[in-house]
């Protein structure tokens, strides 16, 4: 599969006061994304990792280096609103994605904006209300909705302008569980299903192990790129950080610390059930 996503010595500074020297937050990353992949991005608050996704989005643009995206840079004015329409963005707060007060227009809302034709607008609104399990609550108001209702609904949005891409930042950070297990699992069917490349940007170590690949960022700079088990099993460095692992890596970590025969390499509760199942046999 050929890359989607391609980061090329990324720099970027936020402007400070005049006489203050720029705020360097990303520090030449280097990175490139296949098409259909799950990635996730970590990193402590500060690392740098909500501001290189907005860079996929065209929300930033590099200091230096460049990002390029479907074979668009993100730099270039003039295709941004197509870039937009390859790489969609969803936010940590839907409440400030959602623009209208009944949620199939908040659904249309951009495809509006696109002038497609009514017929074709009314399809692509029922598929993707029906892709987020929403099109019962097509006609409710967004402010009758939970959460996870509602970051669902900015996600049906984002589907409606079939992107090859979506990045989601924090998307479950304001979510109970039950919300948080229905939004994942609407990402990682559209993952599976229609091959959309994913990019997720979480603290929470157990949705970055249902990934099938971990990009750790710390302090303006990728430090770790590989499979969540790969990255997970590295358990001192990832702490070291300020980064957890998943509780039955820890798990897991802790029992082989103690002189256990056990894999360092689980990041699953049946695996652990398993393991620890074998240690007895």
């Amino acid at each position: 599969m050929s890359n989607i996503i391609e980061i090329k010595n990324l720099h970027f500074s936020y402007p400070t006061e005049e006489e203050s020297e720029p705020a360097e937050v990303l520090k030449g990353i280097d990175l490139t994304i296949k098409e259909g992949e799950f990635t996730a991005i970590l990193g402590h608050n500060g690392s740098g990792k909500s501001t290189l996704a907005k860079h996929i989005n065209g929300i930033l643009v590099p200091t230096s280096g460049t990002v390029t995206v479907d074979g668009i840079n993100t730099a270039d004015e003039d295709k941004i609103f197509e870039l937009r329409c390859r790489a969609g963005m969803v936010f940590q707060n839907p409440d400030n994605q959602i623009v209208s007060s009944i949620v199939e227009e908040d659904v249309a809302f951009a495809l509006e904006n696109l002038g497609v034709p009514y017929e074709e607008m009314r399809r692509r609104v029922d598929d993707a209300l029906k892709d987020v399990n929403m099109y019962d609550y097509r006609l409710h108001s967004p402010s009758q909705l939970s959460g996870g209702q509602k970051q669902r609904v900015a996600i049906a949005g984002i589907i409606a302008m079939k992107p090859k891409c979506i990045i989601l930042d924090e998307p479950t950070a304001m979510l109970d569980p039950q919300g948080r297990r229905e939004v994942m699992a609407v990402i990682k069917r559209m993952n599976r299903e229609y091959g959309i490349t994913i990019v997720l940007i979480t603290h929470y170590m157990d949705e970055a192990a249902q990934c099938g690949r971990v990009v750790v960022m710390d302090k303006g700079r990728v430090i770790l790129d590989d499979t969540p088990r790969a990255v997970f099993s590295q358990v001192e460095q990832v702490k070291k950080i300020g980064l957890d692992v998943p509780q039955v890596t820890e798990l897991a970590y802790e029992l082989k610390k103690a002189g256990y025969d056990i894999s360092n390499e689980i990041i699953t509760e049946e695996e652990c059930v398993s393991a620890i199942m074998n240690l007895f046999n």
